[in-house]
């Protein structure tokens, strides 16, 4: 699934089949369907081809993503580096985005990028406040003074706002989605297109067989 920006404002107020099967069938993903391709290629790290995850902490479908995206980067090869990007789609979702530039500058975000999650999607807390966000980490074991001066502080306004440059320069309107190598984009949702009623977990397994072709593709030039 996907969720997309528009989707955001009416959330606040969802049998597997394997990754070598319909994601690569009948020739494999097509262009403008299973994937997008940029018109102008966006700067990469020299020599890397990178995966960057287009994620929000309160994603429902992000959340059920997550386990498939975490075994699949334990399977890149030395040449693929993988990034996470927040959105910051509205306000609230930018405060999302602070807390996990916050954590990722103090970090710890990897420590605890599970926990959170569980927090958002497993406790239902009300994390839409700087104070409840500084509440929970707090519970994580992380400190809070520390924590506040990173959430506030302004090497996170950047980071904040170079993502959100980086999801309008790869065109994503919802999340979780894939950037492949500056060049292409995909998402679990696009992954299963024409093929109505299949689980996340087998949307998600669609999602990274077709990004193991986009890097593929970006490794031939």
């Amino acid at each position: 699934m996907l969720l997309r920006r528009r989707d955001f404002s009416a959330l606040m107020g969802a049998s597997a089949l394997s990754a070598s099967g319909l994601a690569l069938a009948q020739g494999g993903p097509v262009e403008g369907k299973q994937y997008q391709r940029l018109g102008t290629p966006l700067p990469t790290p020299p020599g890397k081809i990178e995966v960057v995850e287009f994620f929000w902490y309160g994603c429902p479908h992000c959340f059920a993503f997550d386990p498939t995206l975490e075994a699949w980067i334990k399977t890149l090869p030395a040449d693929v580096a993988f990034r996470r990007v927040h959105v910051g789609f509205n306000a609230m979702i930018k405060l999302h985005q602070k807390l996990f530039y916050a954590l990722e500058a103090m970090g710890k975000e990897a420590e605890v990028h599970d926990a959170v999650f569980n927090a958002f999607h497993r406790e239902s807390r009300d994390l839409n406040s700087e104070a409840a966000i500084t509440a929970m980490v707090g519970n994580l074991g992380i400190d809070k003074d520390k924590f506040k001066q990173a959430f506030n502080s302004f090497g996170v306004q950047t980071k904040a706002s170079q993502a959100i440059k980086l999801s309008e320069a790869f065109r994503i309107d919802g999340v979780p989605a894939l950037g492949i190598g500056g060049r292409f984009w995909t998402s679990p949702s696009m992954a299963g297109a024409g093929r109505p009623g299949q689980s996340e977990l087998a949307l998600g397994q669609q999602a990274v067989a077709i990004a193991d072709h986009l890097i593929k593709l970006v490794r031939k030039g």
